[in-house]
């Protein structure tokens, strides 16, 4: 097993030498494709754009988005998946040889198991989620597949996949993840996304039931860690690779270790509970103005505004306790301001201007 697992990693290593030698002119691109794969854009900038034109696309693609994240984190510490950047080091595979020298860059060193790849995952199953929408509008509610829709099929299909290439290719590249990885990646945030158009429950789920999955998937999660740590498994193994081997400390941020994504997902769905059973929203995207477009436009852009700006405040990294609960709050004020606070804001600011016109 160990020799098949090693053959498999000399040839991503191989893979990865010969398009950083082949496509060095294309790094910027590669690392744009790695930055805008980041399940972060999904959250401030997708979420708020699909959820002011049809709410249950923005419900579903922030559930697919959550829990495919959180199934990454699970089988991660489950497979112990290598990354290129440190495992051309540690590995004994090339004792009679020099080992290949591979090209790092400052989106490189994450600190996590490497597989399967999340931004692969994450883009899969966010991009999935968009696609099925679309053409599930296009086709009506009489379900028609016309000439223009197989067209509109196609064109969405191909523009899938071309992202999917993309990200798989910048993360090969960059040296973050092995090509199996990025491949499993997809195929799970696929599965995922796919799951998830069968899930009605999302939809109308009470705050109640919000706290109890978001505790579930905390209390999963960090039981399964205890669990191994007793049974003498370090999850963290990585953190210490990624240190010895990222060619520029500053390059290892800890937003990038497993409990950070995990308690940012948590933010995000807490978050989103309490803006759907929230009063604002009951009274802002519920009411009268909720379906005219005005509003929707004046959200969609107050929130990108206000999430771009939000975006700005890093946590403290010197002390992880307080990082990791102040990365927990802000992403749950990310759904929050979206979903609650600016719709409500808005819509007070349209109805003082209708009172005037009156």
């Amino acid at each position: 097993m160990e020799a098949s697992m090693n053959l498999l990693h000399d040839r991503g290593i191989q893979a990865t030498r010969w398009l950083q030698e082949h496509f060095q002119g294309s790094q910027d691109w590669f690392l744009f494709i790695s930055f805008a794969a980041d399940l972060r854009n999904a959250f401030f900038i997708l979420f708020p754009i699909w959820f002011h034109f049809s709410e249950a696309v923005g419900i579903r693609l922030i559930w697919v988005a959550v829990i495919g994240d959180w199934l990454n984190l699970v089988f991660k510490w489950i497979l112990f998946g290598e990354r290129p950047y440190w495992w051309v080091h540690e590995t004994d595979y090339y004792s009679n040889t020099s080992a290949p020298e591979i090209q790092q860059f400052p989106l490189t060193c994450e600190t996590g198991p490497g597989s399967p790849s999340g931004h692969a995952m994450g883009a899969a199953g966010v991009y999935y989620i968009m696609v099925t929408a679309l053409l599930s509008t296009a086709r009506g509610k009489k379900q028609l597949r016309t000439l223009k829709y197989w067209v509109l099929w196609t064109v969405l299909w191909t523009g899938f996949w071309a992202i999917q290439v993309c990200v798989c290719l910048s993360r090969v590249f960059i040296a973050a993840h092995f090509p199996h990885q990025v491949i499993a990646g997809v195929i799970s945030g696929m599965a995922v996304a796919k799951t998830f158009q069968h899930v009605r429950c999302i939809y109308h789920a009470s705050l109640r039931q919000y706290l109890g999955i978001t505790f579930f998937l905390f209390s999963f999660a960090l039981g399964f860690y205890l669990l191994l740590r007793v049974l003498g498994v370090d999850l963290l193994w990585t953190l210490e690779r990624a240190q010895r081997w990222c060619a520029h400390p500053e390059w290892v941020h800890i937003d990038t270790t497993p409990f950070a994504s995990l308690l940012r997902n948590l933010g995000i769905l807490f978050g989103l509970g309490l803006a759907l059973n929230s009063h604002m929203y009951l009274e802002s995207c519920r009411g009268k103005q909720g379906e005219q477009l005005p509003f929707r436009l004046g959200c969609i852009t107050a929130s990108l505004l206000v999430l771009h700006l939000f975006d700005a405040f890093k946590p403290p990294s010197h002390m992880q306790l307080l990082f990791y609960i102040l990365s927990f709050c802000k992403s749950a004020a990310v759904p929050l301001a979206t979903v609650g606070l600016i719709p409500y804001c808005v819509s007070q600011l349209l109805a003082m201007q209708d009172k005037k016109a009156a």
